[in-house]
């Protein structure tokens, strides 16, 4: 299969469509956690009990069409291959925890990825919506509904006082986890960062690295949460949230101009080297490849770079991650042999996007 045909089979639309300061915000996601009254928590159900939920979910919303978003389709996880699991966790479809230890987990996926309502997880229910973008508000707006579409045939596990009933009690009351992918280059070039993540954890938010909790921030890419569910309404977590990324959006561009102005010549220097270790490199790890992609994102930002599409960055930080890069090559691969492909494959997808440049000249002539 050609690296055309299978980006086109493979990207998510936050992946290749570009949405509100898009610049600085990659994607905005809302996850909601829900449990059914009548059955015993994820953690502790019985095979039969969670075998029950997938079924009632297959039967009830499988195949079925919400909103304008076309049908979703129900994604067994014990059908799956490792490989197809590992690509759904790079595409941030998919939680590590229902790829590795759900025995009975499943997954409702619209056709165009916005949607992704995870099945017996940690929790019964995890609907999320996934935008492009800096659209917390829509997310919202498109997970409530789904929400509700999904209470019309479901008792949820609730408490007047304390609200949603979940697993773990971090998500109590609400359930809602909001939270953006920034790049954030700059502010960790000139250390800002290291004084900005204290104090938005004091702010009742968390940063942590493009995969949640417990992963690296890796190509400079960070991911902006709230930690409090409880005893704040969905809106206002939203709109605490807006705030922060607003001030850091204005901070990274500020950053930005500040650090072209006073040292061009360095600036221009890293991205141009990191653009050339990946045209031209045979052999690159991952750490590497982030990094240089990060720099070549920032210098397209900038200017520095002209006619490359920004969301080389979104589309090349997933698509050489190890299942990615197996699923394209069609098999397992040794890190060493990842390392090859990965630089293979960057070269390619530049030289594709070489080639939409020289058309896209060759039509305006």
């Amino acid at each position: 299969m050609s690296l055309q045909n299978f980006m086109n089979k493979a990207m998510s639309v936050w992946m290749s469509s570009e949405g509100p300061d898009s610049d600085i915000v990659l994607s905005s996601r809302i996850r909601l956690a829900r449990n059914i009254e009548q059955y015993k928590f994820p953690t502790l159900a019985t095979n039969e009990e969670t075998q029950e939920i997938l079924a009632f979910f297959e039967e009830t919303f499988a195949n079925k069409t919400f909103n304008n978003i076309g049908q979703l389709e129900l994604l067994k996880m014990n059908n799956l291959q490792q490989i197809q699991k590992r690509v759904l966790v790079e595409k941030h479809l998919i939680s590590p925890t229902l790829a590795d230890n759900a025995a009975f987990g499943g997954c409702l996926l619209s056709e165009n990825e916005e949607i992704s309502i995870m099945l017996n997880e940690e929790d019964h229910i995890r609907i999320q919506c996934l935008f492009p973008g800096f659209q917390l508000e829509e997310a919202l707006n498109m997970t409530s509904k789904l929400d509700d579409w999904i209470e019309e045939e479901v008792d949820y596990a609730f408490d007047e006082q304390r609200g949603y009933l979940t697993s773990c009690p971090t998500n109590v009351g609400t359930g809602l986890r909001a939270s953006v992918m920034m790049h954030l280059p700059t502010l960790v070039l000139t250390q800002k960062i290291n004084r900005i993540i204290p104090a938005i954890n004091q702010l009742g938010l968390v940063v942590r690295g493009i995969y949640g909790e417990g992963s690296q921030a890796i190509g400079n890419l960070f991911q902006i949460s709230n930690q409090i569910t409880l005893g704040k309404s969905e809106n206002d977590i939203v709109e605490d949230l807006i705030s922060v990324v607003q001030q850091l959006i204005t901070l990274e561009r500020s950053t930005r101009e500040d650090l072209y102005n006073i040292s061009k010549d360095q600036l221009e220097d890293r991205v141009y080297r990191s653009f050339g270790t990946l045209a031209y490199s045979r052999i690159i790890e991952s750490d590497e490849a982030a990094k240089c992609l990060s720099d070549v994102r920032l210098g397209i930002d900038l200017g520095i770079i002209k006619d490359i599409s920004r969301n080389i960055l979104n589309e090349l930080m997933i698509l050489t991650q190890p299942g990615f890069l197996q699923q394209y090559y069609g098999g397992p691969l040794r890190p060493d042999e990842r390392d090859i492909r990965r630089a293979a494959l960057i070269r390619e997808r530049l030289s594709l996007e070489m080639e939409r440049k020289k058309r896209m000249e060759d039509d305006e002539s």
